[in-house]
């Protein structure tokens, strides 16, 4: 059966608001935009508009799925699924194919798109891991600010205690966030840190407890069982956390960034991805390999520099921004 196809050091803490605030969708078609005209350029070579599709030409678009790191593994199963409907029922024209790629996709992302579950009492304990240079504690203190401005109290702990000023960048997000942060020395016990940071949120009654964590120390096995110490700390002080462990992945790393997924979901627990630098990305196809390959939601995206440039993942948006 044929069927055919069209292609087209220290500052004051600034206002938390950003000046000119978009919508959910906007900044995420902005974000995407690098892997929205690989994508979109692929498919509009797929077919020339003067000729018939047969089911033979879905290989093209299996190549133009791999080429933004949707991965092999994810990209066959979408592929094969496409490929029995056009035998099945045929496809019309390029914006059906669009219709039933979309269609593929946010299935894969509401598969694994669980609701987070909150704790009933404060505080709220989220630790965040990655190797070093994700943007992981950039990261925390963007969403130090995403909770206040959400209305929510917020601590943040220094537990990085092993990479070299990170305790100190820290600081600086926890100004910019205007939010207090809980630190050691350099070099000091992650775990010593943490205990201190529980108790104070505890005793303030905070409603969010952000644990900047070491995203290396002299081995991999140190470094994992530094983060189950600290998971074990966490729990004996407040029962039930962490009660989300967030995995900060860099964009631009493509299928490296999901095996350092595969790295720490084995060891840390992780509950869900924080994708960096999905703007200056072509491989934003990364997040629907780590959904179909992990069973991992992404539960935010980094999408610029800004204080505010960190939107919570909405699957539905991100399709549409992708394919537009």
């Amino acid at each position: 059966m044929a069927f055919s196809i069209f292609g087209k050091r220290d500052t004051p803490a600034p206002d938390l608001e950003p000046q000119q605030p978009r919508g959910l969708f906007d900044r995420m078609k902005q974000a995407v935009t690098r892997t929205r005209e690989s994508l979109s350029n692929s498919l509009a070579s797929v077919v020339a508009l003067t000729r018939e599709v047969d089911v033979a030409s879905l290989d093209d678009l299996e190549l133009a799925l791999l080429a933004c790191d949707i991965g092999s593994t994810t990209t066959n199963e979408i592929i094969t699924n496409l490929r029995d409907r056009a035998l099945r029922h045929g496809i019309s024209d390029g914006s059906q194919l669009k219709s039933l790629l979309k269609a593929e996709i946010l299935r894969i992302l509401h598969s694994v798109d669980t609701p987070v579950a909150h704790p009933t009492a404060p505080p709220e304990v989220i630790m965040m891991v990655g190797v070093n240079g994700t943007g992981k504690t950039t990261t925390s203190g963007k969403l130090a600010a995403l909770y206040r401005r959400e209305g929510r109290t917020v601590l943040l702990c220094a537990a990085d205690t092993f990479r070299a000023a990170a305790i100190e960048q820290l600081e600086v997000w926890a100004q910019r966030s205007n939010v207090d942060l809980i630190r050691t020395r350099q070099g000091g016990d992650p775990s010593a840190a943490l205990f201190d940071a529980l108790t104070a949120a505890k005793a303030r009654s905070i409603g969010v407890l952000l644990v900047d964590t070491a995203g290396r120390l002299h081995t991999k096995t140190d470094l994992m069982k530094e983060l189950d110490k600290m998971r074990r700390t966490a729990e004996r002080l407040v029962p039930g956390a962490p009660h989300q462990t967030l995995l900060v992945i860099d964009a631009t790393t493509g299928q490296n960034g999901l095996q350092q997924a595969r790295l720490f979901t084995e060891a840390a627990h992780v509950t869900g991805i924080v994708l960096t630098k999905l703007d200056g990305s072509a491989r934003g196809g990364i997040v629907v390999a780590i959904a179909h390959e992990l069973g991992l939601p992404v539960r935010f995206a980094g999408v610029g520099e800004k204080l505010e440039d960190i939107l919570p993942f909405d699957p539905a948006a991100f399709v549409d921004s992708l394919l537009d």
